[in-house]
């Protein structure tokens, strides 16, 4: 083989492997840029859902602040379980984008703050209607009740923020 040939066959080696590598650099920094994208993109829902949880939580705990009261203001009680409502409200749009961006066990942490919250929710919302019948039959039992729903409501999202960690590379 004479040496220009060999010259010749050398650059279109080297050519192809140059272009072959730069093929293979750019998919991968392609592919982390994509990670990066999706990493930031489920933080900042992940990070909404828990501002959400956490405005309407501080409402919740002002209803009920207001309902162990031994003389419930029933107009106040009124005022900040609208607040209350506006602000769930809120959490449910913030969860079903938690729910699409996934990965499925964070949609799962985030359906058991759902589940534990819809069940405070409901003792909740029997201590004010015996509040506005004027019935306190129940408020020592249901008070009880609902401090141990509060506990594992706040259990679940504690769950969920540290599934929330994971998911985004941090660990909780």
């Amino acid at each position: 083989m004479d040496s220009g040939l060999a010259a010749l066959l050398g650059a279109a080696v080297g050519s192809v492997t140059t272009l072959g590598a730069a093929i293979v650099n750019a998919r991968a920094q392609a592919r982390s840029q994509h990670a990066q994208w999706s990493r930031q993109h489920r933080r900042d829902a992940y990070a909404r859902y828990l501002s959400a949880l956490h405005d309407r939580d501080v409402a919740m705990d002002a209803v009920l602040d207001a309902l162990r009261s031994d003389r419930p203001d029933l107009p106040d009680i009124d005022e900040k379980t609208g607040r209350f409502i506006t602000l769930a409200r809120e959490v449910h749009r913030a969860c079903e984008v938690v729910m699409l961006e996934g990965p499925a066990p964070l949609a799962e942490a985030a359906e058991r703050v759902a589940d534990a919250s819809s069940d405070l929710s409901h003792v909740m919302r029997r201590l004010a209607d015996d509040a506005r019948g004027g019935d306190t039959t129940r408020k020592a039992e249901d008070t009880a009740l609902a401090t141990e729903r509060e506990r594992i409501l706040y259990q679940a999202v504690k769950d969920f923020r540290r599934a929330a960690s994971s998911v985004i590379g941090r660990t909780a």
